[in-house]
């Protein structure tokens, strides 16, 4: 990315026209769209999207509320929906040959479950979703709290990347193996999307969901003219809200920030590089509010979480091998299983370990491969381990540094047949991924 390419992106997007609220059944119709990616003026880029846009709608509920989706697929070739974070019947996953059926085009198919947390969270394809996601086909699907935090605002930012070309088209090459034996599909273009807003004040509070949407692309984030903390991750409150400082971001991670606006200048999304500070997109300030009372920032309302049994946990190693560099490149650069999973490509007629319900598993996760990566759960969330044994965030995808290791703690209470993958999509689709089976 150059430094033009990101500074013409000051003017943040909107990022979907409508909200749908959960409380009604849903039509979510996949389709081709255009969408308005680069700044006004330039080409509008062919891509797909839900009901008419790039991302999809806001899909809103609140906890423990039924949510009735009827997925209808109008694009070219089979998809699915996976509603990521949500801890809710493997039946509903949207996982192709795992939980269901691929949905062919022209097809539909019924979702219907309960939202047992609240949080921030989000839908996309997972039908060949190292492309379909690329292309857009992804939304945002928030939570709320029975009893809703004390702020002014509520906005969603979601963070992408996308790989153009100079007419505003995306970029071929989906399958590109360099790209999946490297970081992944990594853009020329990038830019935080927000929710439009009527109007923010210097001295609101604003909670910010931010969700790293992009394929591949781990997002360091900085933001300017707000003070605040970290209330939550994945979608799970911090027992203790964290300081607002180096705040990494990997595929599919979300954080939920609490603030309040210190400055008349503009809230701004700020990607730190080598290269120097790049905006991605800005929420523009205008008045004060002159009424609201300085005060902490609190925790949020825990959602209901099992204890883990560490005395009798299951003790599992899931190594990460492959990729450029490594010893078995040629192999897989020749065959495209790039990566492994304990030397495994690709998935298995048996899973990674079968669990009793409820029972817990300590997972070591080791990555031998010069690359890191943001390994996802499904339909469970796991604590990540600290080196002095405390547990710390609860989460459904956790980022493991090139060369590093992470445990995780994980009380497997949900049954059915659930993906373990790497969501850099990439390096899921060239063999990143494995299962697990609980009974």
């Amino acid at each position: 990315m150059n430094r033009r390419d990101f500074l013409i992106t000051t003017s943040a997007t909107a990022l979907v026209p409508h909200i749908v609220l959960a409380s009604a059944p849903v039509e979510l119709v996949a389709q081709p769209v255009n969408a308005q990616i680069l700044p006004e003026g330039e080409p509008a880029t062919p891509m797909l999207g839900f009901n008419g846009g790039t991302p999809g709608p806001v899909l809103r509920a609140r906890q423990g509320e039924v949510l009735d989706i009827r997925f209808q697929n109008q694009i070219s070739e089979g998809s699915a929906v996976h509603w990521h974070g949500l801890r809710i019947d493997n039946a509903m996953d949207g996982v192709p040959g795992m939980t269901q059926d691929v949905v062919e085009a022209g097809g539909e198919f019924e979702y219907s479950f309960r939202a047992p947390d609240a949080g921030t969270f989000w839908y996309h394809s997972h039908s060949r979703s190292w492309e379909q996601v690329a292309k857009g086909l992804y939304g945002p699907l928030i939570v709320k709290e029975l009893t809703l935090p004390d702020v002014d605002h509520d906005l969603i930012v979601m963070i992408d990347d996308w790989r153009m070309i100079e007419d505003g088209t995306l970029a071929d090459g989906f399958e590109n193996m360099h790209d999946q034996a490297h970081q992944g599909r990594l853009g020329n273009f990038a830019r935080a999307l927000v929710e439009p807003v009527t109007q923010v004040r210097r001295g609101d509070r604003a909670r910010l969901r931010l969700i790293n949407v992009a394929t591949d692309r781990i997002f360091p984030v900085e933001l300017e003219g707000v003070e605040g903390k970290v209330v939550a991750l994945d979608g799970m409150p911090l027992v203790d809200p964290q300081e607002l400082s180096g705040l990494i971001l990997a595929p599919a991670q979300r954080a939920d920030i609490i603030a309040d606006v210190t400055s008349a200048a503009p809230i701004s999304f700020v990607f730190p590089t080598r290269d120097g500070p790049y905006l991605l997109g800005e929420i523009p300030v205008e008045g004060a509010n002159t009424t609201r009372q300085p005060s902490e920032i609190s925790a949020l309302t825990p959602n209901e979480i099992a204890t883990p049994d560490t005395d009798n946990a299951v003790s599992l190693t899931l190594t990460m091998e492959g990729g450029a560099m490594s010893r078995r490149m040629m192999q897989g650069m020749m065959g495209g299983d790039i990566w492994t999973f304990n030397g495994q490509s690709g998935l298995t007629n048996t899973p990674l370990h079968r669990f009793e319900r409820g029972q817990t598993a300590r997972i070591h996760l080791k990555n031998d491969t010069r690359f890191p990566h943001g390994i996802h759960l499904h339909g469970h969330h796991f604590f990540e381990v600290e080196a002095d044994g405390n547990l710390s965030a609860f989460r459904d995808t956790t980022l493991v540094d090139a060369g590093e290791a992470r445990d995780i703690l994980c009380v497997f209470d949900n049954p059915g047949r659930w993906l373990l993958h790497c969501h850099m999509l990439g390096h899921q689709a060239a063999g990143m991924k494995t299962w697990v089976e609980v009974a």
